[in-house]
């Protein structure tokens, strides 16, 4: 008989990544998914965010409350120790505002409590991540680009943020987009950058919040501006890959930015 090949049936990845999300959010793991290659799978788990309604309706302006709870004892440590249970090699908070608002001593606090949930595994988050590629980059001189969902009050806490740790931010601010994930395009959102922050001459541009719709966008802008562009959930991937053992799995991936030839330098605490 004809030797029939097997279709892919998902089980050969190389590499598994857990992501832990807002429970309406869609986001995180559509983009993940678009980057890996099929040595990478990524697994989710979910978590209530007060501030999303069924269906990944959100309020114009987020709310700060939700923000501080999505990241408290114990549904995000319920969750951490679940998804930790499965056969993975990292981890990853698919959630970016709650270290705006945690701070840094807060970010760090979060971190140290979820260590002994996570069976060794490494753990990482869009800030975290986003201060490894700047330094793999050499970039000191960043863009925030936040999501059109969240206010200035908001926005400021994560240029402060980064302050914290040296860094010059000639802009930040919520996008001018429609406040609505599904508004977001690769096409309305470059061109917001474009126009808007491309004037400002950072050396990286920071497309925070994981549920904004934006790794379309890398490619463009790096060929068209030359600087270096870095968003949420390309960056938690990215981070998550090195951490995972799997550089050379970071390095096959050509499409989603000039970060993915680059190395973390060390690992921030």
């Amino acid at each position: 008989m004809p030797s029939i090949p097997s279709p892919v049936d998902g089980w050969g990845a190389s590499t598994r990544i857990g992501v832990v999300v807002p429970h309406a959010d869609v986001g995180p793991e559509a983009e993940l998914q678009a980057i890996a290659p099929a040595s990478v799978s990524i697994h989710g788990s979910r978590v209530h965010f007060a501030a999303m309604r069924a269906g990944g309706e959100m309020d114009e302006k987020i709310p700060h409350d939700p923000v501080r709870a999505f990241v408290q004892a114990p549904y995000l440590d319920q969750a951490v120790e679940l998804l930790s249970a499965s056969p993975l090699h990292a981890l990853a908070l698919g959630f970016t505002s709650s270290s705006y608002a945690l701070k840094t001593q807060g970010e760090q606090e979060l971190y140290e409590r979820l260590r002994p949930l996570t069976r060794n595994l490494p753990i990482t988050g869009t800030t975290r991540a986003a201060r490894a590629a700047f330094g793999a980059l050499g970039a000191r001189r960043i863009a925030v680009v936040n999501p059109p969902w969240f206010d200035e009050t908001l926005s400021g806490q994560g240029a402060d943020y980064f302050r914290e740790f040296g860094y010059d931010v000639v802009h930040h601010g919520p996008c001018g987009l429609p406040s609505n994930q599904r508004a977001i395009t690769p096409d309305n959102l470059s061109e917001w950058i474009r126009t808007e922050v491309a004037v400002h001459d950072p050396q990286a541009v920071l497309v925070a919040g994981n549920g904004i719709r934006a790794v379309g966008i890398i490619k463009v802008l790096e060929a068209e501006f030359g600087f270096n562009v870095v968003t949420a959930n390309q960056v938690i991937l990215w981070h998550a890959l090195h951490l995972a053992g799997a550089a050379g799995t970071a390095r096959g991936i050509t499409d989603y930015g000039h970060l993915f030839s680059m190395a973390p330098k060390d690992e921030h605490p």
